[in-house]
């Protein structure tokens, strides 16, 4: 259960139409080695969802670590209306969970979806976005200080690198090189991008220094579901 206040509404439309399924299954759950606690929380990060707007508590995660850095207190969909959103210049590396029909909506946004955009060696020139976005990506990636350093090159200066991961609190990052190969996405449907090459723990902040950027900082929706990071150039 988590240990701070469920939420009851969705920080992306204020629907307050909100619903649970379990996402996991047992071949994951084994591969992952989690426990029935963890199961317990991120089934909820995953599963509990808008039945409105669809976007499941990670989106949510991701979409008030957004406002939080703009200062902005409210719903995601009044947030990108705001004058200031609209002069963002935005890239969303992958669909970012649900986030992708608000983002859509701003002038500056752009989507680069795998394979036709790699994040360990982005098509972009340096400093040409304000913010980037990804969500559940990171833990796909090779080399995933590579990706993240992409992402500060074409950051401008104090730009904001906006993600979550699936992160088991309890525990440190660790790489799974050598293990039996682990997907996520859907029960038995082993795609190539869905590999999961890194399991992240606590320390996973380590990854956005290590590429180059000055600050870090946690967001945190519902402990220990709902986690976003904010890395800071």
């Amino acid at each position: 259960m988590p240990i701070c206040e469920a939420i009851n509404s969705c920080i992306c439309c204020g629907s307050n139409r909100i619903a649970l399924n379990a996402v996991l299954w047992k071949s994951l759950i084994d591969e992952w080695r989690i426990s029935h606690y963890e199961v317990e929380y991120i089934n909820r990060q995953q599963g509990l969802h808008c039945l409105d707007c669809s976007s499941n508590l990670r989106s949510m995660a991701l979409a008030m670590a957004i406002m939080r850095c703009f200062g902005y207190r409210g719903i995601f969909q009044d947030f990108i209306k705001q004058e200031i959103t609209q002069k963002l210049k935005i890239l969303e590396i992958n669909t970012a969970g649900s986030l992708t029909q608000f983002l859509s909506e701003l002038p500056g946004h752009c989507l680069g979806n795998y394979p036709e955009v790699d994040m360990m060696s982005l098509k972009f020139v340096d400093e040409s976005f304000d913010l980037v976005v990804h969500s559940d990506t990171l833990e796909h990636i090779p080399y995933p200080v590579r990706g993240l350093s992409e992402c500060h090159r074409v950051l401008k200066s104090e730009g904001l690198c906006v993600f979550t991961i699936p992160m088991i609190v309890d525990r440190l990052t660790s790489n799974r090189e050598g293990l039996a190969p682990s997907y996520h996405g859907v029960s038995e449907v082993q795609q190539s991008d869905l590999l999961v090459y890194t399991e992240y723990g606590c320390d996973a902040w380590k990854h956005t220094i290590q590429a180059g950027f000055q600050e870090c900082r946690i967001i945190s929706l519902e402990y220990p579901a709902a986690q976003a990071i904010v890395a800071v150039k």
